[in-house]
């Protein structure tokens, strides 16, 4: 594959702190720019796969087995995803194979992504890459979040500044500015705290709708407590890891307060990390699965100011972004181009990475 003579098709692989499944993408891309988006898919785990990957959680061994059957499903999905196309549709060139993270503590140079890169380049007869995070955390980053210069390609006609708000397990944002470089980080707890509060009282995987949420009434000495803890106040680029919160906080609450409380933390999370911003934005557009709950949405807008629109606002495919955003840096890995900035990891200089495997 000659990856530097233009754009090509490339799969991008996700499986998220969400624990949901793997969402996978396809996008024609030299890296750059974005000429084409094709097919997408999400491919749910069952809840026994999930229990089991799940218990890997900052585990420092004895998870081989489930990652070979991680690297197995991801196989299968792809699989899948090009069985769907129209004929004669290009085969893609590339994979963007995240993994899923088990361990991330960029403070002590630690992030640990399962999945075997090598053993799925062999399954699907295509080169991949995988290991994002390694690099930039080894160079003193955080290691993520890895989207932002994705989102830069993708807003290139958008009026700045404007943020783009990932709420997945763990919420992140892309801070776009005009001539500057973009802002990312982390903003705090995203939809893992709700969906294991929701799950340990109901047994629901998740509040669908907000419905739970919208029942509740939001305990505010929870929320402060939240707030309370120092991870918030420190400058940006700062990331965390699943399990940095827990649900203590809201352990003596109803079922619909607790949610409902939660649904306010993640938005609470989200304005106090607005406070780090160069400039205020105009605009947030929100991906991941906490723009389908209304409460979680409708929170963000009292507590901002300003609209926030799901990113189908503009058009794209909110379910898609981040497996899309690996495909887009494999091609950048491919070509050596940096995937992480000072300004969205605090990794020191522009940095590149990831791993290719042939084959």
């Amino acid at each position: 594959m000659a990856a530097a003579e233009g754009h090509a098709w490339v799969v991008g692989l996700m499986s998220g702190t969400s624990l949901d499944g793997i969402d996978a993408a396809l996008i024609e891309t030299d890296g750059e720019t974005i000429r084409a988006f094709g097919e997408a898919a999400t491919f749910p785990y069952q809840a026994a796969f999930r229990a089991r990957l799940a218990a890997t959680l900052g585990r420092p061994s004895g998870y081989e087995a489930v990652e070979a059957e991680l690297t197995r499903r991801h196989a299968d999905a792809v699989r899948d995803l090009l069985a769907g196309l129209p004929a004669g549709h290009p085969a893609p060139s590339l994979v963007g194979f995240h993994g899923h993270t088990i361990d991330h503590r960029p403070g002590e140079g630690v992030t640990v992504q399962i999945g075997d890169g090598g053993a799925l380049a062999r399954m699907l007869g295509i080169p991949v890459v995988d290991d994002f995070r390694g690099a930039d955390v080894a160079a003193g980053g955080q290691g993520a979040p890895l989207a932002p210069l994705y989102h830069v390609a993708l807003l290139a006609d958008v009026e700045a500044p404007v943020a783009v708000l990932n709420i997945g397990g763990m919420a992140n944002l892309t801070w776009v500015g005009g001539d500057g470089p973009p802002v990312a980080f982390d903003t705090g707890p995203g939809n893992a705290l709700l969906d294991q509060w929701v799950e340990r009282r109901t047994g629901r995987r998740y509040d669908e709708d907000g419905a739970l949420a919208a029942t509740g009434r939001v305990a505010r000495e929870a929320v402060a407590r939240y707030l309370a803890d120092p991870w918030f106040d420190r400058a940006p680029p700062k990331s965390l890891d699943r399990l940095d919160f827990g649900l203590d906080a809201v352990a003596g609450l109803s079922a619909a307060d607790g949610a409902a409380t939660l649904a306010d933390v993640t938005a609470a999370a989200v304005a106090r990390a607005a406070a780090h911003l160069p400039a205020p934005p105009e605009r947030w557009l929100v991906a991941g699965g906490g723009r389908r709950n209304p409460v979680v949405m409708a929170r963000l807008s009292a507590r901002l100011g300003v609209p926030c629109d799901p990113v189908e606002a503009l058009g794209w495919e909110g379910d898609a972004l981040e497996a899309q955003a690996f495909a887009f840096l494999a091609m950048r890995s491919r070509r050596a181009l940096p995937l992480s900035l000072p300004t969205t990891t605090g990794v020191a200089a522009p940095a590149t990475g990831g791993r290719l495997h042939w084959p």
